[in-house]
């Protein structure tokens, strides 16, 4: 490394700062605040940004507003606003690079997700996305739909219909102009890597002369086993034996500039200029990662921070997210040593720039993001089907109801749907399911019923394709699993729980039409329904026979308070909830509301007798008013419900 003590900087060398001195930049050392004149070094400038789900208009609800240094408020988001923001970082600078650690697609955006999240990749590529780690939501249809549609642009199935819309440009997508990287996500049965691990990309130095800068990408570990991109064809390796791995691999290759991009992240307060008191399984992995790797950015916990922390031998290198939805552009300085391509650690600075809505919007960018939004109201008034009459949650005493109904008979009829041409090889037979279940009132987190299916008499009873979109879905698939007849048995006893003070909570599982079960109103809990009260089509429940159930993802791996299905074997993944609820409605085409009647009680006027308390759940704003549904997912997320789950060591992932 050149000498910078010859250079007339003012703080010894090595100082670290654990978080950003005055609030507004992390400096890995006082000598990086004169830096920007450090012109006999190669200068390079890394902007990120992370997690956003295809919002192209704007953060939604409360993450429009952010918080800065001294408490000051920011309104941000929408890539219009972003791109005239990345204009004006780039402006004069040679060297550099754009790039996101994950989840850039696929959330609950409706003017992006109702076109197969084609809309986002539009919008990257126009503000030049250089590359990207794939995130958890990015496996959330398939690896295959990651690679052959959203990086190649081919179709599945129907051009127009589930996939390949037309641009804003009048053209049929044409995929993403930038690659896709993890060094950690693998086929399961083979060990192979479904991505390639890291890439290379060489910066300017001047004479002709071209220096080396690796990238590392790491997939948030077990995200084959989250609710949204439940994939049971794929497992994550450790995250730190693959970093290490693979900065030791650029090293041999004569790289001496390494970043890790990593979608997996941590929590360091709530000012997104600085950072305070870090914890989280990225914090942990930057405590220990090789020396090698000289900036850590992270995505998924949808946080905001920027500071500046050691590796193993002392050494500052940055640890950075910026956000989520589109608040924030975070931006690294690295400068190089000419000669080594090595990173200066003492000049290395870190800000993270609010993506604030005070500027004029970028042409481009606006068009696009307008172009999408004006498409999706077209589309959301489409007739896909028709009804008879209205599906209402209303439950009566026994927890039943039309929609509840409705939704288990969706899932049975998803659990016996072939896979489609996205979906990944298939590790066990795709046997048909036998039966499904839908928690209606889950004992934690949020029912897959969003609303209900009103008739609408003017336009006799049309079914738009809005409509089912808002009543049914997160974005998690149906899969079909292998089951006892006692996990049945001891699911449908799971629906009762002692509550404080002596009560008896009551959670309802609707069940398919081919299912007919009594339970006894003055058993105790665990032994109110009798197994030969439970009939599968028309047959009694046989507790040591396996039977193939179809439910949500997150019903089966425990996130909703129904843990005898956990053990299940043999999963095969269905489509994602949103657009298998339209193929459904679209294949009945007339929707006709079933009479109740698939729950019984017996023992009703015994006395002692007791159906149970069903608790709302329902999350409220601040102001009375019900949270949207996309904000409700992800609190749960954050609060350990339906889209969320627990990693190694006992953090909690978001989404």
């Amino acid at each position: 490394m050149r000498d910078i003590g010859r250079r007339s900087f003012f703080t010894a060398a090595g100082a670290l700062a654990t978080a950003s001195a005055i609030g507004s930049n992390a400096y890995a050392t006082g000598h990086a605040r004169d830096a920007a004149t450090a012109d006999e070094y190669v200068d390079v400038q890394l902007l990120n940004i992370t997690d956003l789900h295809g919002y192209l208009q704007g953060a939604p609800g409360a993450h429009s507003v952010i918080t800065g240094a001294g408490g000051k408020t920011y309104t941000v988001g929408g890539v219009a606003y972003m791109a005239a923001h990345l204009e004006r970082l780039r402006d004069g600078r040679a060297n550099s690079l754009f790039f996101a650690p994950g989840d850039l697609f696929s959330g609950w955006e409706f003017d992006a997700a109702a076109f197969a999240d084609e809309p986002t990749i539009e919008a990257l590529n126009a503000m030049g996305l250089d590359f990207a780690s794939a995130g958890n939501h990015e496996f959330d249809k398939s690896a295959r739909f990651l690679t052959s549609h959203m990086e190649d642009g081919d179709a599945f199935p129907t051009a127009g219909r589930d996939d390949d819309f037309k641009d804003s440009t009048g053209r049929r997508f044409r995929g993403a102009d930038f690659p896709y990287y993890s060094a950690n996500m693998v086929w399961n049965a083979t060990g192979e890597r479904v991505l390639p691990p890291y890439n290379i990309v060489h910066v300017d130095a001047g004479g002709g002369r071209r220096l080396p800068i690796g990238f590392i990408h790491l997939t948030a570990i077990g995200t084959e086993s989250f609710p949204g991109s439940y994939q049971p064809g794929l497992r994550t390796l450790d995250e730190l034996e693959t970093a290490d791995r693979c900065a030791a691999e650029l090293k041999s290759r004569g790289v001496n500039a390494i970043v890790l991009s990593m979608h997996d992240g941590a929590v360091a307060g709530s000012d997104f200029s600085s950072g305070k008191n870090p914890s989280g399984p990225a914090y942990e992995l930057a405590l220990r990662a090789s020396p090698d790797i000289d900036a850590i950015v992270t995505g998924h916990w949808h946080c905001a921070f920027t500071m500046m922390l050691p590796d193993p031998d002392g050494e500052p290198r940055p640890f950075v997210e910026a956000g989520c939805y589109g608040q924030i552009i975070n931006e690294i300085n690295l400068r190089l040593d000419p000669d080594t391509g090595s990173v200066v650690r003492e000049l290395t600075t870190s800000v993270n720039h609010p993506n604030t809505r005070d500027v004029a919007p970028d042409p481009e960018l606006k068009s696009i993001a307008s172009y999408w939004a004006g498409y999706a109201s077209r589309r959301a008034r489409t007739k896909i089907g028709t009804q008879t009459d209205s599906f209402t949650r209303r439950r009566n005493a026994l927890g039943e109801s039309t929609m509840g109904n409705l939704v288990a008979d969706w899932a049975l009829w998803a659990g016996r749907q072939p896979p489609g041409p996205a979906a990944d090889p298939a590790e066990h037979p795709d046997t048909p399911a036998d039966l499904a279940v839908i928690a209606v009132a889950p004992r934690v987190g949020q029912a897959v019923i969003a609303g209900d299916l009103i008739l609408d008499e003017e336009s006799d009873g049309t079914v738009t394709f809005a409509q089912a979109w808002n009543a049914v879905g997160f974005g998690d698939p149906i899969v079909t699993v292998t089951v006892t007849g006692r996990q049945i048995h001891d699911a449908l006893e799971e629906q009762w729980a002692p509550t404080p003070g002596g009560g008896l909570g009551f959670s309802p599982l609707a069940v398919s039409a081919n299912v007919r079960y009594t339970f006894d109103a003055a058993g105790r809990v665990g032994r109110r329904v009798d197994p030969a009260d439970v009939l599968i089509d028309g047959r009694p429940l046989d507790l040591k026979r396996s039977y193939r159930l179809a439910a949500p993802s997150y019903t089966l791996i425990n996130q909703d308070g129904f843990s005898a299905f956990t053990g299940f074997t043999a999963p095969v993944r269905h489509t994602r909830d949103f657009e298998s609820f339209i193929a459904f409605v679209r294949t009945r085409k007339r929707l006709v509301p079933a009479p109740l009647g698939r729950v019984a009680v017996k023992n009703a006027a015994v006395r002692g007798a007791r159906t149970g308390t069903v608790t709302q759940r329902q999350q409220l704003l601040q102001d009375g008013s019900v949270v949207p549904r996309p904000e409700a997912a992800l609190r749960s997320a954050l609060t350990g419900g339906a889209e969320g789950q627990r990693a190694p060591g006992g953090f909690r992932v978001p989404c």
